[in-house]
């Protein structure tokens, strides 16, 4: 491939991005199930040579990973479980409240648009009708989707048991796709991949943690009933990129709404949010995580979106981590150099259009205020 002419091998390029797409999209019921086990067993690689250190036998130590895992999982779940609890049994006091909201607003839609209640409620009444033909008509299914979950959910363990078991035939499967003289750039870069999906996976783990405490405990002391809530919807929201985080502000406002008659709590709810999320992003972040692989802003969001148009919800959580390993192998290989700059955030010091030498695959230095 290596005489081929360049535009040639662009063109095998996109080829193969597109080729890959459509894989992922045809292929994400089974694809999806392998990528999260794959980034799973990553995080329980060192608990698993932790456990074969002490020459515990290498099925009881996956094993045992496994089950560390579903105790952590089922903690989260009964914490989130018991939280929507306590917002069921708060329904009565929530209807009344929404309903009082509701008046509120047609009483200034009416004076802005003159628009009787009457007319507003008959136009709700119609779009409630549609919307709940439509929500039957996509009741069918439903159940197509529940049982799609639980075999995503049932057979994650049995994948992860497996690429733990025949790791050794994974890693050997993918050294014969090299030369031999590239066999140390390949180990090189299985152990960066391997470091840095872990310290990323961990530390939002560790977010999710703190997020949860440092939020839910702050919206508390302010008086926020369902302050708890709140911090756990934000901080697992907050895991998909510059998305998560408007959707945990829209889902905080409401539930803040439905529990109060005023607009001072709305205000102190988003005010929190923003001061501990900047914290988050500047100070506890960067250093949990570390900043070995940089996604620029612009890749982030195409990648969440792409995701989530591929394969929903997971693709959404797993188009950091994809994007972060892509990153990885592209920099370690010259033909795909400029890929891996493209998913980057390193800028140029000066504008490539004059000067030739920020041009080149090879690395450039940055500098605080760039020219563009």
């Amino acid at each position: 491939m290596k005489d081929l002419p360049l535009t040639v091998k662009r063109s095998i390029e996109l080829l193969g991005l597109v080729l890959v797409i459509a894989v992922l999209v045809v292929g994400r019921d089974i694809i999806m199930p392998l990528l999260m086990a794959f980034f799973i067993s990553l995080v329980l690689l060192p608990i698993f040579r932790f456990f074969r250190r002490r020459n515990i036998p290498e099925t009881i130590s996956i094993v045992l990973c496994l089950l560390l895992l579903v105790v952590v999982v089922g903690a989260i779940g009964f914490f989130f479980v018991n939280q929507m609890g306590i917002l069921v049994r708060d329904f009565p006091q929530i209807k009344e409240n929404v309903e009082m909201h509701i008046k509120s607003l047609s009483d200034w839609v009416g004076g802005i648009t003159h628009v009787s209640t009457k007319e507003q409620m008959d136009f709700i009444s119609k779009k409630s009708d549609a919307l709940m033909t439509y929500a039957g008509g996509m009741a069918s299914g439903a159940a197509v989707t529940l049982s799609s979950i639980f075999v995503f959910v049932g057979l994650l363990p049995i994948y992860i048991y497996l690429m733990l078991f025949y790791k050794g035939i994974l890693l050997r499967f993918i050294f014969m796709w090299f030369q031999q003289e590239d066999h140390p750039q390949v180990k090189e870069t299985i152990y960066e991949t391997e470091a840095i999906i872990k310290n990323y996976l961990v530390g939002l783990l560790i977010q999710v943690t703190y997020m949860t405490i440092l939020l839910g405990g702050l919206l508390m002391l302010f008086g926020i009933k369902h302050a708890l809530l709140i911090g756990v919807i934000f901080a697992i929201l907050n895991l998909i990129p510059y998305v998560g985080a408007l959707l945990g502000n829209v889902i905080g406002v409401i539930l803040t709404l439905t529990s109060s008659t005023e607009l001072g709590p709305v205000i102190t709810v988003l005010l929190v949010i923003a001061a501990v999320q900047f914290l988050d992003n500047n100070i506890l972040m960067p250093r949990i995580v570390g900043s070995k692989i940089k996604i620029n802003a612009l890749m982030a969001i195409l990648g969440v979106i792409v995701g989530g148009s591929i394969a929903g919800i997971s693709g959404m959580f797993l188009s950091m981590p994809i994007i972060a390993v892509l990153k990885i192998i592209f920099d370690h290989t010259s033909q795909f150099k400029q890929w891996g700059i493209l998913l980057g955030d390193q800028r140029p010091a000066r504008s490539p259009m004059t000067f030739p030498i920020f041009r080149k695959k090879k690395d450039t230095p940055t500098v605080p205020g760039v020219e563009k």
